[in-house]
C-alpha cells in the first residue's frame, strides 16, 4: 500500500470520527434538553398551586356545609353531576350550584365529613382554563364510606381561579370493609376546627367526653365542648387548623396541630396568629375522644394577640 493510499484511508477515517463525535454531541444535547424539559414539566406551575389550593378549600368547604364559602370559588350557575350505581344499574343526578349549597342550607341536622384527594392530575390551557382529575375518599368520623373520581373543570375569572363544573362517580365501600382509620379522624377534626361550625368540633367528643385547654378547667360534654370551640373559632373568623402529625403510645394519642388565623373578632387587634401545640386523646370503644388535654405556649399566643407573628 502507497504512502497516498494510506493518507486517503486515515483522512476518510478521520472524517468518520469527526461526524460520529458530532451526531454524538447533538445527541447529547437534544437529550440534555429533553431532560431539562421534562424535570422542568415535572415541576408544579403557579397556576397548578393555586388549583390545587382552590380546589382543597372546595373539598374542605363540602366537608364542613359551608354553602357560602363554595358560591364565593364557583362560577354562578356553575354544573354539578355524578354517577352511582344503584340496584345494578347508574344512576345520574345534575344540578346547578345555587341548588347543591340551597340543599346544603335546608339540611336540619349537617353532620362534616372529610374529602380528601389521592391526587391531582391537572392540564391547563393558555393559563386560563384548566381541567383536572382528582380520585378522593369520602370519610365520616374516621370510617371511609365510599371512593370517587372527581373531573373538575376551572376557569379564570380575572386573576382568580373558580369551578366552572365538576361531576364525579362514586362507589359506596362494602359495609364489611370500613374500618376506623385514625389518621383519616384526626384530619377531618383538625378541619372543622375551622368551618365555623363549633358544634361539629364537639361531635368528634362522646356524649360525655372532655376537653381541657392548657391548665383550664375541662369542659365535660358536647354543649360545654362546643362552647370552647366557638371561642377560638369567633377570635379568628379565618382560622385554619393543620394536622402536623399524630403519635400513638399505648392508649394514648397526641395530635399535634398548627393554628393559623387573623385576630378579627369582636374586639380583634387584626393581629395574624400562627401557634403550635397538641392534643392527648383517650379514645372510647366507637372511636369518639372520651378525653382531650390540650396543651400550647399561652405566653406566646397572647404575645401574638398584642403584636401579630412575622412566621
Amino acid at each position: 500500500m502507497n504512502s497516498i493510499t494510506r493518507n486517503q484511508i486515515l483522512v476518510s477515517f478521520l472524517l468518520c470520527l469527526l461526524v460520529v463525535s458530532c451526531q454524538s454531541k447533538q445527541s447529547t444535547a437534544k437529550l440534555s434538553e429533553n431532560t431539562t424539559s421534562d424535570q422542568i414539566e415535572s415541576t408544579p406551575s403557579q397556576s397548578e398551586k393555586e388549583i390545587k389550593a382552590i380546589l382543597e378549600r372546595i373539598l374542605a368547604a363540602v366537608g364542613n356545609q359551608d354553602a357560602q364559602e363554595l358560591e364565593d370559588l364557583s362560577f354562578d350557575q356553575a354544573i354539578i353531576a355524578y354517577a352511582y350505581p344503584k340496584d345494578g344499574k347508574w344512576q345520574h343526578k345534575k344540578m346547578t350550584i345555587e341548588d347543591y349549597t340551597q340543599n346544603i342550607r335546608d339540611v336540619k341536622d349537617p353532620k362534616p365529613i372529610l374529602e380528601s384527594a389521592n391526587s391531582y392530575e391537572i392540564s391547563i390551557t393558555e393559563d386560563r382554563l384548566a381541567s383536572v382529575i382528582m380520585p378522593t375518599v369520602i370519610s365520616e368520623f374516621g370510617v371511609a364510606r365510599s371512593n370517587e373520581v372527581n373531573h373538575a373543570i376551572m376557569m379564570k375569572d380575572s386573576n382568580q381561579w373558580k369551578l366552572l363544573s365538576i361531576s364525579w362517580t362514586a362507589q359506596r365501600i362494602p359495609e364489611d370493609e370500613k374500618e376506623f382509620d385514625l389518621n383519616l379522624f384526626a384530619r377531618n377534626y383538625a378541619q372543622v376546627w375551622g368551618s365555623n361550625r363549633p358544634e361539629f368540633v364537639a361531635m368528634f367528643f362522646a356524649e360525655n367526653g372532655s376537653l381541657q385547654v392548657n391548665d383550664g378547667e375541662s369542659a365535660i360534654g358536647r354543649n360545654a365542648i362546643t362552647n370552647v370551640a366557638k371561642g377560638f373559632i369567633d377570635t379568628f373568623p379565618d382560622m385554619i387548623v393543620s394536622m402536623d402529625s399524630l403519635v400513638t403510645k399505648s392508649d394514648k394519642t397526641r395530635f399535634y396541630w398548627t393554628l393559623t388565623g387573623t385576630n378579627n373578632g369582636t374586639n380583634g387587634t387584626g393581629n395574624k396568629v400562627k401557634i403550635s401545640g397538641f392534643e392527648e386523646w383517650t379514645l372510647n370503644e366507637n372511636g369518639l375522644i372520651q378525653e382531650s388535654k390540650g396543651d400550647f405556649d399561652e405566653k406566646e399566643y397572647k404575645g401574638q394577640l398584642e403584636n401579630g407573628t412575622d412566621k
